[in-house]
Order: C-alpha cells, then structure tokens, then sequence
C-alpha cells in the first residue's frame, strides 16, 4: 500500500479558465413564467441566477482565490485505493489538540478557511493558546481533488475509516473531529468505530432539520399544538426543498451529466443551496459561492455529492448515528424553542449549545461563535 503524503497546490489550466468563459457566454436560458423572474418559490430566480453567471464570466478573479488557498498547506495520499485530498494546518502551540473537519454539502474544504486560523493560533487572535488545534480538513471522498472516485462504496463507513487512516499518517493517534449536514454523518462514524483514538465529538446543525423530523429524526413526544403546526410548517417548505435528495439517491446520472457540462446547471444547483439554507442575515458571500462553484467545475465533481448520497440510500446500513462512548457536543444555529426541543441536548450529550445567529453554514456564516463552541466543547474535555 502506498502511504505517501505529497504536497499539492492548486493550478487550473488557463485553457479551462477560457472554456468556462465561452460555455457562460453560450448558455441558454429558459423563458421565465411571467413575474417569476425574481421569485424563490420554483426555486433559484433567472434574474438572480444570470446576474450571478454574469458575474461569474466577467468580473470574478479566479486567479487570486487560487492564489489564496495555495497559502494553506495542502496534500494528497492514497487511502483504501482513493485519492484523499487534505490541509493540514499545524499549530505553533506544541500541545494543539489534533482535529478533524469534515465539510458539508455543497461545500468544499473552504467552508472552514474562516474557522482555521483563530483554531490553529488562538493567541493571534486573542484567545487562549492552550485552546490551540492542528486542523485537518479532508475532502470527501469524490469532492473536488478527492477524485475520480476509485469504485463504488464510498459511504460514511468507509470515509470514516479512510480518515481515522490519514490522522494516524499525520502522527496523530488521538484526536477530536467536527462536521455538520453529511460531515456530521461521518463525524459520528468515526466516533462509532474508532472510539479508543476520539477525544469527543461535535457537530453543528440548524432549524433545515426540523423538515427532517419523521423522515431521518424521530418526532418526539409531548408537543404541543402550535409546535406540531410550526413543526408541520417546517416539513411542507423542507418538502418543496428536497428535490435535489431525491435525485442523488434515486437516478442521478441524468443531473451527473448535466453537471459536468453545463457550468449554468452547476451554479444554480450549488447557489441555490447557499441562499435557500443559510440564515438571511448572513448569507454566503457571492465570492464563496463562486469559489465553491468553480472548484466543483473545475474538477468535474459536480456529480460527487449524487453519488454520496446514491451510496448512503443503497447501503444496508446508512451509518447515520450510532452508539459511542465518545463524549459529544452539539451546537444549533439559527435555531428557537422549537429547534432546540426536538434537536437538542440529551442527558448523552457532553455540551449543547444554540445560538439564534448563523445558519447551516456556520463556519462561512458566523466563524466566531463556531470557532467559539467548538474551544468551549473540547476545553471541557480537556479540564
């Protein structure tokens, strides 16, 4: 087995750079239903999706965000017969903890770029050294330069097992991990199979999960009247925003193809997401969304999260949960009274908080509470 770990840089060849320019300038657009040009309720608007494309092909800098993330470490190894791409971000602190970052759907290792810094180097933010991390955040098998995908299989299970591997690489035999959406999936596998290396275990989730309730979570006990109508409420808009689920996990080829050609297809399915499931208070910048898009483009894995979640559908076991030993934190974002009944804290949970700022993004959305809650959890254990 090759256990080689190799610097990588980013460097997307001028002629892809020129093809996307012309796809953009070709594309074709719908003819929009009259006085839907600039409404959400059919999904992402053309008035907002061709000023955004716009954008995209003439004013957006490419270039410069390469330059950019090229000034975070980054690496490739092999693990399990797939190419795992990772940053690496060591603390100065000798006594950093280690910790594993696992991003969501539709993002990419950059949804924790914000978060890495004051995790790595607490005292160059002015907090406390000791609350010091060396951060690893892998891609998803299949996302951008995780890929091609080597065979089929590539589930929680088996992503989790890939990234226990690649912390033990680094040197690392304990360790704390983090993830929310389908991070949040492979972090609590990690901590289901590899309990004896994981320090504890946080996730970060949102009010979109209220939608789930009955359909992933369980609708629990003793609500009352009008939190069943708000709970109801939230399961009608979650049902008008699930389309894209659907299709990953039923017959995603037919989107795959589109994907990986059309780069108007890709922004819409990616910028949608962003605007539909962060808080309205702190959306997702345009320049991350563009980041994100192009990254996804670029490599042609715009169909990778299809595949993610064809493979969790299909598998006998979706890996979803799990008993562990580990302790556990949570931390709810966008969250009120309703959101924290049915998501929070169990007499199994270590830490809980919740915040009414953020989104499902609150690593892009709000970097400081996030960065906070996850050196409050990990404190905890460590005292």
């Amino acid at each position: 087995m090759n256990t080689d770990i190799d610097p990588f840089r980013i460097h997307i060849p001028q002629a892809d750079l020129d093809d996307l320019r012309e796809r953009l300038a070709r594309t074709r657009s719908p003819y929009p239903v009259p006085s839907t040009e600039s409404s959400w309720d059919r999904g992402i608007p053309s008035d907002y999706l061709h000023k955004l494309a716009t954008y995209w092909a003439n004013g957006f800098d490419w270039r410069a965000h390469e330059a950019e993330l090229n000034t975070f470490e980054q690496f490739v190894t092999e693990i399990d017969g797939q190419t795992i791409h990772f940053l690496h971000l060591r603390s100065p602190e000798p006594n950093a903890t280690p910790l594993l970052l696992n991003h969501s759907y539709p993002t990419s290792f950059v949804e924790f770029l914000a978060a890495s810094g004051p995790l790595t180097d607490p005292r160059a933010h002015g907090g406390d050294p000791a609350d010091a991390f060396h951060v690893v955040i892998p891609s998803l098998p299949g996302f951008v330069f995780s890929s091609p995908l080597s065979a089929r299989g590539w589930n929680f299970e088996r992503t989790a097992l890939a990234f226990g591997e690649l912390m033990a690489r680094l040197g690392y035999e304990r360790f704390g991990v983090e993830g929310g959406d389908i991070g949040a999936g492979v972090t609590g596998r990690v901590a289901a199979l590899l309990p004896d290396r994981v320090i504890g275990a946080h996730t970060h989730g949102d009010r979109l999960q209220l939608g789930m309730v009955g359909e992933d979570l369980p609708v629990p006990d003793g609500l009352s009247a009008d939190e069943r109508s708000e709970l109801e409420a939230a399961q009608r808009r979650w049902s008008q925003m699930k389309g894209y689920r659907v299709l990953h996990s039923t017959e995603p080829n037919a989107l795959s193809a589109g994907l990986t050609d059309s780069p108007i297809l890709q922004l819409a399915w990616i910028a949608e997401k962003f605007v539909e499931w962060a808080n309205p208070a702190t959306p997702i910048s345009h320049e991350n969304v563009l980041i994100t898009t192009s990254l996804y483009w670029f490599t042609r894995t715009g169909p990778a999260a299809a595949d993610f979640y064809w493979e969790l559908a299909h598998a006998e076991n979706t890996g979803w949960g799990g008993s562990s030993p580990v302790p556990y934190g949570q931390s709810l974002f966008y969250s009120d009274p309703l959101v924290a009944k049915v998501l929070g804290a169990t007499d199994s949970v270590a830490f809980f908080r919740e915040h009414a700022e953020g989104g499902h993004f609150p690593a892009f959305e709000v970097p400081d509470l996030f960065v906070d809650d996850v050196r409050a959890f990990f404190r905890q254990l460590r005292h």
